[in-house]
């Protein structure tokens, strides 16, 4: 990106949530267009998804109910960019907003987090493992019964980052499962106890990665935000969420998508999808392309997507 021609200075509102995460992604890329010469302000916003901690948010509108009110003040001009954590952004994004830009992926892989025990396999008897995403409760039940360890219960764990840490502290869950990326951006390493390959444990679409929305009216932000532009990251996770948006692209649905470059440059691409009721297995997929451009990405994305369904996977009933 740095053959294309410098864009003039702006002056830039970026709409984020007020979690501390949420803010240190925001204030990484103001940070970032401030030594690009631009004038960076934030507009803090308190969303849906972060006012209601009681219910799973499959039960409540899905990962839509963190981006909304973001969208809304875009629409209304009072912000030009919305920063997010890719795997809270809906698969299809609403007419007159667009991605503007992927940045590069910090580590997508899910942590074991715990005060007790370093291992599943070290976990006491009758514990309780805290997760808010239906994907980690199905590969963890998986994993838990290849241990013979049908004892322990996957409770649900929502609230911000500090309040799942909090609860953990407390003694409510023996061991949570959180993504590495936000552990390590907020500089909390430490708490980390194991990182879950991805055989172990499938990242979900576009985990650890951070895009940024705009109105797809503002051809100049996309010509500012194109240094920003990780392409590598961009290709993975186009494929990644072509998968989940081929599935349904719903929550409520226990999905995995995963893609990065084979040593010979090809893209790989495994998914995973489990039935919430334990019914049926696991069903897991893999394919590769040579992808060098979105669209290639999000085809190598529709193969194995078609591949999940004729294994057995299949979207979420619709909501009665």
């Amino acid at each position: 990106m740095s053959s294309s021609t410098p864009t003039q200075p702006l002056s830039l509102t970026i709409a984020t949530r007020e979690s501390r995460l949420a803010l240190w992604q925001a204030e990484h890329v103001q940070a970032l267009l401030r030594a690009m010469g631009h004038q960076v302000t934030l507009l803090g916003m308190t969303t849906k998804g972060d006012q209601i901690l009681d219910r799973s948010l499959s039960k409540v509108g899905g990962k839509g109910l963190f981006v909304k009110e973001l969208e809304v003040a875009l629409e209304e001009g009072r912000a030009d960019i919305a920063v997010h954590s890719l795997k809270d952004v809906p698969m299809d994004l609403p007419e007159g907003f667009a991605l503007a830009c992927v940045m590069e992926r910090e580590d997508p892989r899910d942590a074991w987090v715990s005060p007790v025990c370093a291992s599943l396999a070290e976990l006491p008897a009758n514990a309780i493992v805290g997760t808010s995403s239906l994907r980690r409760l199905v590969l963890l039940r998986e994993a838990l019964d290849a241990l013979g360890r049908q004892d322990v219960r996957i409770e649900p764990l929502r609230g911000n980052l500090d309040t799942r840490l909090r609860k953990l502290d407390e003694g409510q869950y023996h061991a949570i499962v959180l993504a590495s990326a936000g552990l390590k951006r907020l500089k909390l390493e430490q708490r980390i106890r194991h990182i879950f390959e991805p055989i172990d444990s499938l990242p979900a679409a576009g985990q650890g990665a951070l895009g940024i929305e705009v109105r797809t009216d503002r051809a100049d932000l996309v010509a500012a935000l194109a240094p920003l532009v990780h392409m590598p990251s961009w290709l993975r996770v186009a494929a990644e969420r072509t998968v989940s948006r081929a599935m349904g692209g719903s929550c409520s649905m226990p999905l995995a998508a995963y893609a990065d470059w084979t040593a010979d440059g090809r893209l790989r691409l495994d998914a995973a999808w489990g039935d919430p009721q334990g019914v049926q297995r696991v069903v897991r997929v893999h394919d590769s392309a040579a992808v060098t451009e979105l669209a290639q990405a999000e085809a190598l994305g529709q193969r194995v997507a078609q591949a999940l369904r004729v294994a057995g996977a299949h979207p979420p009933p619709p909501e009665a």
